[in-house]
């Protein structure tokens, strides 16, 4: 078995036309999978799609708004359309509010749970019925490790732990029909978006590898759990954050007070 051979596979890469998701659907299609980059970002996923058939693989755009069933509807019938099959589905479509628990509005909240987690629920609930056709799948929701914590920003902090909770539940359903269904939970990655955000030297200096992550870092670990190579690992969490989660804060205090040194 090979984590870098998808010959013959189909996948769907939600927020794909750009920062970490152009990552993932680079790196699929680079594996041999047939990619539907879907987005509501038009231009860039057009590029994208243009770029990687340029390449000599196959590719196509669509415009994906997760958090219509409609919209979900015509993705999947695009795939049924293009490639007769379903075999991969990356739920990587996310926002984020920067607000906090007294400060959120509650159309900022209703908002990022639509997107981040309600746009994963409908994007499983539509893709599994293509994927048990042809015997099974695999589907990857990109949670966080903000998933394990109490980040400032309540609503993006609520749909990552939802995340994990429909990762579970998806897993064990959907394991009857030869779905599998993990989840990635990366820590810092710069990308073009964040990339002047205040906070990335805060959280550089307590990440115990003292660097950010890569979207090409986050695309491997996707590779890994779509492919045959993860074939006996479902309805798991995978933390990606140069061992912040694993202990972060105890490493500071453990270097402010002398017991460790860099």
């Amino acid at each position: 078995m090979s984590m870098n051979k998808l010959e013959g596979k189909t996948a769907i890469v939600t927020g794909g036309a750009r920062g970490q998701g152009e990552a993932e659907a680079r790196l699929l299609a680079r594996s041999g999978a047939a990619v539907i980059i879907a987005d509501v970002l038009e231009a860039e996923g057009i590029a994208l799609a243009q770029a990687l058939i340029d390449e000599g693989l196959q590719a196509k755009f669509i415009r994906l708004d997760v958090t219509s069933e409609h919209s979900w509807q015509e993705t999947i019938e695009l795939a049924r359309s293009w490639q007769g099959r379903l075999d991969i589905l990356v739920n990587n479509a996310g926002i984020i509010n920067r607000t906090t628990v007294e400060t959120t509005a509650l159309d900022a909240w209703e908002k990022v749970l639509k997107v981040n987690l309600t746009g994963a629920f409908l994007g499983i609930q539509a893709a599994s019925q293509l994927m048990a056709e042809d015997g099974g799948g695999a589907i990857v929701n990109i949670s966080s490790n903000s998933g394990f914590s109490g980040h400032y920003d309540p609503a993006y902090t609520a749909s990552k732990w939802g995340l994990r909770g429909l990762t579970r539940s998806a897993a064990m359903e959907l394991v009857g029909k030869g779905i599998r269904v993990n989840a990635i939970c990366p820590g810092l990655v710069v990308t073009g978006l964040n990339a002047n955000s205040p906070h990335l030297q805060p959280m550089i200096g307590m990440t115990p590898m003292k660097r950010s992550g890569k979207p090409e870092e986050i695309a491997e670990l996707v590779l890994f759990l779509v492919s045959d190579a993860s074939s006996f690992i479902t309805g798991e969490d995978f933390v990606i954050d140069g061992g912040f989660t694993a202990g972060a804060a105890y490493r500071r205090v453990a270097s402010d007070t002398g017991i460790y040194q860099d």
